[in-house]
């Protein structure tokens, strides 16, 4: 088929690139010049594991990228992979949407039929919205020369490619029975693995023949918008209760890593999604759990739930900041290190993450804080530029005269950190590790006070010279 991908972000340029793989023409288009540029020299405009090895073999094959909508007009299938940030009240902005479906409608064929898919995580009828504003910059009407389609997106950053490989669901929503059949073409070589063979060199993952195939699920648009948000805001929930969990382990002496391996295996609740952190953050959780609260009070039929995990995951972030302060006191004229600045490993996604909550309040407490983060630093810079901090190259910098260090994002190589090096620079060594990743027992033998979240085992007895009380 030929496809078109608006939008080369992390969603619309993942999506483009697997399906160029698997034998689709598809062109990407972007609105921003810069990254069409990157992709069209073989480079990934964001940086997410393995995009790197396929693109080189792609671009300018079967893979192509343009500002020009000209490829509409050809496309069997159009995705709209665009933003819908968060506005003031929570509720989704549809301005990217909008504009991509009426320069869509300006481009679209009366030769085909032409689905139209919305990949973006959008409201509840915004398929219909969508429909509408093509038909009025078309002339065409819907479900005889086009139709709409809701396919939402599940794909985590640094395992994206995975995902577009191994979905373990994929989502359709539609009434058109034209429309069901073109999706149901699209997916067939990504449901039966067909070419993967040919890729597993680029990427080896592909060899895994023991993932189960994905479940093809239809139903109607509204559902399928609403599955996406209904997921993500349960998945919020999940990662508040075991957050609450950690901090009630801390009063009590219990030992959060031990509640959550024995709550996992209950097979209703699962094991995913109980690691303990200084809360749920990034690019999906916060926009989406937002539109989900708004909507549903804007139709008084408030969500409760999702409501006191919002309430919760904020007072983790402060939460942080407090045992920070309950181990320096004052935090006026302390040097505080932060290690990770994503709100997750493997990608350089550090949109609206937990870090730039922490350092905001550590900030306005007046420390002086030192930042690292092996790939988010200058997304996090542009998005961030009023906050005062100290960017540095080497994660070992960040502890130069540090009073505390602070782990937030769970990145390998601060597990493989020179941490002897670090005690060595630190006027206090004392670190605060939210995500309790590190060594604990290798620390507390260097001499560092190690710090998790709801541990029973915390102990912050410095060996040595005593600089802290226990």
């Amino acid at each position: 088929m030929n496809v078109v991908c608006i939008g080369a972000g992390y969603v619309g340029s993942v999506t483009g690139t697997a399906f160029a793989a698997i034998g689709h023409q598809t062109t990407i288009i972007d609105i921003d010049p810069k990254k069409i540029e990157q992709l069209n020299g073989g480079k990934s405009p964001i940086y997410e594991p393995g995009m790197e090895q396929l693109l080189p073999a792609l671009i300018g094959k079967n893979l192509f990228a343009t500002t020009s909508f000209e490829a509409v007009a050809e496309a069997h299938v159009v995705f709209i992979a665009v933003g819908t940030p968060s506005k003031e009240d929570g509720t989704a902005d549809l301005g990217y949407i909008k504009l991509a479906a009426q320069k869509i409608g300006r481009e679209l064929s009366k030769d085909r039929f032409t689905v139209i898919v919305n990949k973006s995580t959008v409201p509840v009828g915004t398929t219909e919205l969508v429909a509408s504003l093509i038909e009025e910059a078309s002339g065409f009407e819907a479900d005889e020369h086009f139709t709409v389609v809701s396919n939402p997106e599940f794909l985590r950053e640094g395992y994206a490619l995975e995902d577009v490989f191994f979905p373990d669901r994929i989502v359709v929503g539609t009434s058109s029975p034209q429309g069901l059949q073109v999706m149901r073409e699209l997916y067939h070589n990504l449901i039966e693995r067909v070419g993967y063979d040919q890729l597993s060199e680029r990427l080896p993952f592909l060899c895994d023949r023991q993932t189960p195939k994905a479940i093809y699920f239809e139903t109607d648009p509204k559902s399928a918008e609403l599955i996406k948000y209904a997921a993500n805001a349960f998945l919020a929930v999940k990662i508040s209760y075991i957050n609450e969990m950690a901090r009630l382990c801390e009063v009590l002496g219990g030992n959060v890593l031990a509640v959550a391996e024995g709550m996992g295996l209950d097979t209703r609740i699962g094991k995913k999604f109980l690691q303990v952190s200084s809360g749920w953050s990034g690019s999906c959780f916060p926009k989406d759990t937002a539109e989900l609260l708004a909507t549903s009070q804007k139709y008084g039929s408030e969500m409760m739930v999702v409501k006191a995990a919002v309430a919760s995951n904020e007072s983790m972030h402060m939460y942080v900041v407090e045992k920070v302060i309950r181990q320096l006191q004052s935090l006026n004229g302390k040097r505080i290190g932060i290690l990770g600045l994503t709100f997750k490993p493997d990608t350089d996604d550090a949109r609206k993450t937990q870090a730039a909550a922490i350092i905001q309040k550590l900030v306005e407490l007046g420390a002086s804080v030192s930042v690292h983060d092996p790939q988010g630093m200058a997304m996090f810079q542009s998005l961030n530029s009023h906050l005062p901090i100290v960017y540095c190259h080497e994660p070992l910098d960040t502890g130069t005269r540090a009073d505390a260090v602070i782990l937030l994002t769970h990145w390998q190589e601060y597990q493989e950190l020179d941490w002897a090096a670090m005690h060595s620079l630190m006027r206090r060594p004392y670190v605060l590790d939210t995500r309790n990743f590190l060594d604990s027992a290798r620390l507390k033998a260097i001499g560092f006070a190690y710090e998790g979240l709801g541990l029973a085992t915390n102990s912050l007895t410095l060996a040595g010279d005593g600089v802290m009380g226990g």
